[in-house]
């Protein structure tokens, strides 16, 4: 499983890459169920002037309009950065089943305000490709400064 979760992991990062390029915070994320990706997303934040368009929810309302429904629990959502707490909320209320991450958030991260709060048979799995998806961050930010 550490193979295929680095396979969409690079793909949530393919992502982040595009929302670097639209010079949004590169955040990536891809839905995956039954090996098959039916949602992706990146940060829209600056595009849509919508402050809840981040990856994961743009990933999440597109896997439930590719599925038919709001309820993603066969699905992993993989996202570059630890989701927030919206975004966190978002992923429980999709019933997401497992939820695969690359680089925590010390600022702004959910484990920062609680350790649970997806659906109760969720999994999480963090620190895949860690070191790629903090980078990307960290020279986003270093230009900004």
């Amino acid at each position: 499983m550490i193979n295929d979760d680095a396979y969409y992991m690079n793909m949530a990062l393919a992502e982040a890459r595009k929302a670097l390029a639209e010079d949004e915070i590169p955040i990536g994320a891809v839905v995956v169920c039954d090996g098959q990706v039916v949602g992706r997303g990146h940060n829209m934040t600056e595009t849509l002037n919508d402050v809840t368009a981040h990856a994961e929810m743009m990933a999440v309302t597109s896997a439930a309009q590719t599925l038919g429904g709001k309820y993603l629990s066969n699905c992993t959502l993989y996202v570059t950065v630890e989701p927030c707490l919206m975004c966190a909320g978002a992923i429980a209320w999709a019933q997401v089943r497992r939820v695969v991450y690359g680089a925590a958030d010390v600022k702004r991260g959910y484990s920062i305000y609680t350790q649970r709060p997806f659906h109760p048979r969720a999994t999480v799995t963090g620190g895949i490709l860690e070191e790629e998806c903090a980078q990307l961050m960290k020279d986003f930010f270093a230009k900004r400064r």
